[in-house]
C-alpha cells in the first residue's frame, strides 16, 4: 500500500464479519486506524457520512493528491464479500 493512502476500518465488537477483516490486516500485516463504533460513538456520524448507512466492517481508503489535498475516499462496506477486492487495492496475491 502506498504511503500517501491511509486505511480507516470502522467496526464493531460483536460483529464477526469486522473481526475477520481485521484478522486479514494483520495476518498481512496492514496498518489502520481502528474505529471501534462501541468505544468511540461519535464516530458513526462520519461512518454516516462516508457509506450513507451504520453497516460494518466499512473499509475506507483515503489518499492525498499531489497538493495534499483529500481526494473522495475509496469505500468498501463488509469484508467477506468483497476480500478479493480488498486483496487488489492492497496489492495482496
Amino acid at each position: 500500500m502506498k504511503n500517501k493512502i491511509q486505511l480507516e476500518l470502522y467496526t464493531r465488537p460483536t460483529c464477526s464479519d469486522c473481526q475477520a477483516g481485521k484478522a486479514f490486516l494483520k495476518k498481512h500485516h496492514i496498518s489502520y486506524i481502528n474505529h471501534d463504533l462501541s468505544e468511540h460513538p461519535e464516530k458513526e456520524k462520519d461512518l454516516r457520512k462516508l457509506t450513507g448507512t451504520r453497516i460494518v466492517p466499512a473499509f475506507v481508503w483515503k489518499e492525498k493528491s499531489l497538493k495534499g489535498l483529500l481526494r473522495k475516499p475509496n469505500v468498501l462496506i463488509g469484508f467477506e464479500n468483497h476480500v478479493d477486492e480488498i486483496k487488489k487495492i492492497l496489492d495482496i496475491k
